[in-house]
């Protein structure tokens, strides 16, 4: 559909919820989501004891007269809605671990996934850690978009605001997604799936009883989330199934690192650590990295060669190119 439309989409959202977020005095987040009910309803606009005010409904009303998501792709409306949710991060001022996986990070982890992951039509793909949903759906599309297939998505997450992003933006882009809304470290409802996706938040997990089931917890001390929730991803994940997961570029450089990499030398193999570009990060200690996990089972070895590396700049496009190519002729001597 092109950027104007993608522009023009985020422009109806951001004026639609900039009106809600006065009238009803709520966060920008909060009149998204009341914003994109609307939408889903038809231009149905929900009122609560006289609010939004008639003259609000009013100028509401001829924003949505011009909003046809049936003219529109759903990356088109992922990339719109993702806008919206910026523009919400910054009004709001949103903690690091609620703040949504950047586009290009995004991008990056979706095109090493078309790569490497040998998906099928009707596969399943899990993110325990949900958020808006950003990361999973830039997924789907791209598997949509450049392998026409269709995936089912699960997502988990303990933030309501977050999940409720999440559930909207899925029914804009009309995707088959299930979410849950609980401790993802806990004992999980979903099915096991052939991926699993996460941008993983970096921190403690309080709840020591709980972390103590899992291989990679501390042995004193809280236990890091992270960790945890490698684990926890990949015992959803099938025989053979992948996990992609952007950690911390440092993550096997920590005293605590020793039981995660015990675990994962016997659970699953470790088939690539890729750091992302360094021009993304202000501070190098900050730098992030996709780790590529693939469960033990059916037909996976370890590949002779891990995939290791730094994406480079991607300002620079024949260095870019280049790498990828490199990636894919990875894959084909060392991936089955």
């Amino acid at each position: 559909m092109g950027q104007r439309a993608v522009e023009q989409l985020y422009k109806r959202l951001d004026t639609t919820t900039a009106l809600l977020k006065s009238d009803l005095e709520v966060s920008y987040l909060d009149a998204l989501i009341e914003t994109s009910e609307n939408i889903l309803a038809g231009g149905q606009i929900h009122v609560d004891a006289g609010l939004p005010h008639p003259e609000v409904r009013q100028r509401l009303t001829e924003q949505y007269q011009q909003i046809d998501l049936v003219d529109l792709d759903p990356e088109t409306i992922r990339q719109a809605f993702q806008l919206a949710i910026l523009r919400g991060e910054q009004t709001d001022a949103l903690q690091a671990n609620h703040q949504m996986t950047p586009d290009t990070i995004g991008m990056l982890m979706a095109y090493l996934i078309d790569e490497l992951a040998g998906l099928k039509d009707q596969d399943q793909v899990l993110d325990l850690t949900i958020g808006t949903g950003n990361l999973l759906y830039t997924v789907l599309n791209r598997l949509k978009q450049t392998q026409h297939l269709t995936l089912t998505g699960f997502g988990v997450d303990n933030d309501d605001t977050m999940l409720a992003l999440a559930d909207v933006s899925a029914r804009l882009q009309q995707a088959t997604v299930t979410l849950y809304h609980q401790d993802a470290i806990d004992d999980l409802v979903v099915p096991q799936v052939d991926l699993s996706v996460s941008d993983l938040p970096v921190g403690y997990y309080p709840v020591d009883q709980r972390a103590e089931k899992f291989d990679t917890h501390a042995q004193s001390g809280h236990s890091f989330a992270h960790h945890l929730l490698i684990e926890q991803s990949m015992c959803y994940t099938k025989p053979a199934g992948f996990g992609f997961f952007l950690v911390p570029s440092l993550i096997f450089q920590s005293e605590e690192a020793k039981s995660l990499t015990k675990w994962m030398t016997s659970a699953t193999y470790m088939q690539g650590l890729l750091n992302l570009p360094r021009d993304l990060f202000q501070d190098q200690r900050a730098q992030k990295a996709i780790l590529i996990l693939q469960n033990k089972g059916g037909q996976a070895k370890q590949a002779p060669k891990v995939l290791l590396g730094e994406f480079p700049s991607l300002r620079n496009q024949e260095q870019l190119r280049h790498f990828m190519a490199e990636i894919s002729a990875w894959q084909q001597k060392n991936i089955v």
